[in-house]
């Protein structure tokens, strides 16, 4: 019991090591936004949505206090941390059913989450209000995309990783 506990700290802690990665590398919102969802998709099936959840909460929080996150982005932490959760959570149950129809969803709800809060509930530059919406259900689609990839590699890696 104690070592399925360790492996599932282990491999939470490196998902999000490479989410910061990703987010680090100063890469535009195309290229690091998938990077950041693929990562978060990966998490709901290595770790499940506990997992998975602390680190969509988490990358926002981090990247804002690393001064990676641009300070208009400020007020919108909250707001992302949640469409990551729900990406997370809503990938994770649909899953078993159906993976794109999974993606599909989370993406959509992803979007929603962030596009109400940009137009309804937080004042952010038009710029900003931009970036946070139809570019986030793009670039959530595109991590389910490379998520798939990456799990269909990673198995026939033969590494264990989905157990």
């Amino acid at each position: 019991m104690q070592n399925t506990g360790i492996r599932w700290i282990t491999r939470t802690g490196i998902l999000l090591a490479i989410a910061l990665v990703f987010q680090m590398g100063g890469f535009p919102q195309l290229i690091t936004g998938p990077l950041v969802n693929t990562v978060l998709y990966l998490s709901a099936m290595i770790v499940g949505w506990p997992g998975g959840v602390f680190i969509g909460i988490f990358t926002p929080v981090i990247a804002a206090m690393r001064g990676i996150l641009p300070p208009p982005l400020a007020p919108l932490i909250p707001f992302i941390a949640l469409g990551n959760g729900a990406l997370v959570a809503l990938f994770f149950c649909l899953k078993s059913k159906s993976k794109i129809l999974g993606i599909i969803i989370a993406s959509v709800v992803k979007f929603l989450i962030l596009v109400t809060a940009v137009n309804l509930l937080v004042q952010v530059p038009p710029p900003v209000a931009q970036m946070m919406s139809f570019p986030q259900f793009l670039t959530a689609l595109a991590g389910g995309v490379i998520a798939l990839l990456a799990e269909r590699a990673l198995k026939a890696s033969g590494l264990n990783i989905f157990d």
